[in-house]
Order: structure tokens, then sequence, then C-alpha cells
């Protein structure tokens, strides 16, 4: 069925190309003549000169002050002093140190426990 679907199918392609190429081939032979295009008009060689920049009129500006005010004068704290007598730290003695480490199985087991309610009930066949 399938087989019967596929060729089918690569049937109706072959008949739709042909017939296309047949067409295109007709209108081919029937037009001979070059198509009217419409006359794309020429550029113009020289450009118009372009408008002169108008002037734009000076401001006044008033004068600029000669006095500048000074900002007042601060006067900065003196720092403190710093203490002469430090506290001195009361740091605990270090750790023991581990000398041994706790037995760590190498291998992994490759069986497992059984739960009875998920492994397969026992064969009641008797083998001969």
């Amino acid at each position: 069925m399938a087989s019967t679907k596929s060729f089918v199918t690569a049937l109706l392609l072959v008949a739709t190309m042909s017939s296309t190429i047949l067409e295109a081939r007709q209108l081919l032979q029937t037009t001979s003549q070059q198509p009217n295009f419409p006359t794309i008009p020429s550029l113009p060689t020289t450009l118009p000169p372009l408008p002169s920049i108008p002037t734009l009129p000076k401001a006044s500006l008033p004068p600029l002050p000669t006095n500048i005010p000074s900002l007042p004068k601060l006067t900065i704290p003196p720092l403190p002093s710093i203490p002469t007598n430090i506290p001195t730290l009361n740091i605990p003695p270090p750790l023991p140190t581990i000398t041994s480490l706790p037995n760590i199985p190498t291998s992994i087991p490759t069986t497992f426990p059984s739960i009875p309610f998920l492994t397969p009930p026992p064969s009641s066949a008797s083998s001969p």
C-alpha cells in the first residue's frame, strides 16, 4: 500500500513538472518581440546653486564678575589619640590532629536485599 502511494505521488510530480516545462516553452516561443518598457528620464548633469547661509545676530553678553566669592574656612578637629596599651587575646590551644580515618568499604555490593512484594513469585514448575 505504501509503495502504491509513493508511486502515485512520484507520477503526479513528473506529470506536473512536464506540463510546467511545456507551458514555459510555449511562452518562450510565442513572445518573440521585446516588451515595451517605459523610458527612464535622464538626470540633470548640473545641480542648482546652494542657498546662502543666513548670518545670525550677535547677542550682547553681560560682563563676567571679577570678584570670585571664597568658601568659608573650616577647621578640622584633631584625630583621637591611639591607645598605647593594647589588650592581649587569649588564643585557645590548637585542635588535636586526626591520625586514623574510619574504615570505608572499597567495594560496593552488587546484590541488594530483596523486597518481598517486589520480587516475582517462585516458579512452580519442577525441574527434571
